[in-house]
Parts: C-alpha cells; sequence; structure tokens
C-alpha cells in the first residue's frame, strides 16, 4: 500500500478506481454532487441545498491530524473517469472498531462503484480494525445490498436524523467481524 504523506492514509486500489485521501481540488465536484437532492437525502449529513464553502469545510476537517475519520475519494482518472466518483469514509471508534460510510454520485449509482469501494477498503482494513459497521436508510435497500455483499450482517433496526430531510430516518445496522 502506498501511505500518502499529508494525511499518513493509505491509497487502496480498486479495479476501476483507487481509494485516495482528498485534496484541495476535489471541492468542485464534490459540491456538484452533494447538491443532488437524492444525494443528500441519502445521507445523514449532507444539506440540502448544499450551502457554498460546505465542501472545502470537509475538506478541511478530511485533512486535520486530529481527525477521527478517514474520507478517501473514488478516483477513477487512471481509467478515464472523474477524480472523484464518490466517497468513502472510515471513522474509528473505540475497542478496534470503525464506522464505514459511503456514498456514490447519482449518475453512477447502480454500476457497482459502491460495492467495489467498501471491498477494497474492508479488505485493507486501513484501521486495523476487528469490527466494522455501517448503517443505512431503511428506504435504501441497494445500499444496504452493498453491505452484504462486503460480508456484513444484519444487527437490528435504528434510526438517525437527515439534516437534508430534516427529519429522523428509519436505518438498518450492519456489522463485520473482521478478526
Amino acid at each position: 500500500m502506498i501511505q500518502e504523506p499529508i494525511t499518513g492514509q493509505q491509497v487502496i486500489p480498486a479495479e476501476r478506481f483507487v481509494l485516495r485521501p482528498l485534496r484541495a481540488s476535489d471541492a468542485g465536484l464534490i459540491a456538484h454532487y452533494a447538491a443532488d437532492r437524492r444525494l443528500a437525502e441519502g445521507t445523514p449529513g449532507i444539506p440540502h441545498p448544499f450551502p457554498p464553502g460546505a465542501a472545502e469545510a470537509m475538506i478541511g476537517r478530511a485533512l486535520d491530524p486530529a481527525r477521527d475519520t478517514d474520507v478517501w475519494a473514488l478516483d477513477g482518472s487512471a481509467g478515464g473517469l472523474d477524480e472523484v466518483l464518490g466517497l468513502i469514509t472510515l471513522r474509528r471508534m473505540d475497542r478496534d472498531q470503525s464506522e464505514v460510510s459511503f456514498w456514490v454520485a447519482p449518475g453512477l449509482w447502480n454500476a457497482g462503484f459502491a460495492s467495489e469501494a467498501v471491498a477494497a477498503l474492508v479488505a485493507a482494513n486501513p484501521h486495523g480494525s476487528r469490527t466494522l459497521f455501517a448503517e443505512v436508510f431503511q428506504d435504501s435497500p441497494a445500499s444496504a445490498r452493498v453491505l452484504t455483499n462486503a460480508g456484513f450482517s444484519y444487527l437490528g433496526d435504528a434510526e438517525t436524523y437527515s439534516v437534508a430531510r430534516g427529519a429522523h430516518v428509519p436505518t438498518w445496522t450492519y456489522v463485520r467481524k473482521m478478526a
């Protein structure tokens, strides 16, 4: 694995892209995709409308040495695709656990990019986690399939607040034991 010098994050290869740390030049594509209501409403934390400067602020947090979450861009530029196809994150938790979350640009939905990204991240296990968790909205069965295809098992129901929806949304929680 290549180690990125600024963030200390690994660059993780996948078949059609690499997972690489964010950089300032990603702000335009992130803002473009995040401005799509469908994408925002599929996440807990992306607001709609997407405010000016939000992508830059997110990148700043992702580059902060004191961060608790690593963020990778799905970078398809080596294969003639965009430099940002989506994002995948891994948030550190206690007891050697981490939480995975992801989104892919709406124009690429149902093309396997999310499945490929989650599988690559799980295989690399950059935090050396013993357990991975993930949560998806219950109205997104495709996201649930991404997780089950990557070896995650259903753990239970919950709910979380969606900023874009302005409401609590029912979720499914998944777990994957790594060791």
